[in-house]
């Protein structure tokens, strides 16, 4: 069986603090107008503050290694699944239907880079 650890709401404050500071990172992140960095520390920053919520508010640091299991393999099928459908829904036309909004903002792209080249 696996041990029960109390923690104190000192403990809780900390991890509270830890999650502002990531929070506040994460929104200066974009001010930097680095896109690919930005996506990268979100993501990042996103997954870490994740992990601290599960561990320490959801108790899962003291559980048994199975639920970890379960839970990074749920991701794994995510990711997957993601990955199976994105190539189809990201594209703007398809054979039976079009995504009239990607095709609009396609277009508006294109006038846009237009106007600013004049």
């Amino acid at each position: 069986m696996s041990e029960h650890v109390e923690h104190g709401p000192r403990h809780y404050v900390k991890i509270y603090i830890v999650l502002l500071v990531l929070f506040v990172v994460s929104l200066i992140g974009p001010e930097i107008g680095i896109r690919w960095l930005t996506l990268i520390t979100a993501f990042g920053i996103a997954v870490v503050k994740a992990l601290l919520v599960a561990s320490h508010f959801m108790q899962l640091n003291i559980e048994k290694k199975l639920i970890w299991y379960v839970l990074i393999s749920m991701l794994l099928a995510c990711v997957v699944f993601y990955a199976g459908v994105a190539p189809d829904v990201m594209r703007a036309e398809g054979e039976n239907w079009k995504n009239t909004s990607s095709l609009k903002l396609i277009e508006e792209h294109k006038n846009y880079k237009a106007e600013s080249e004049h």
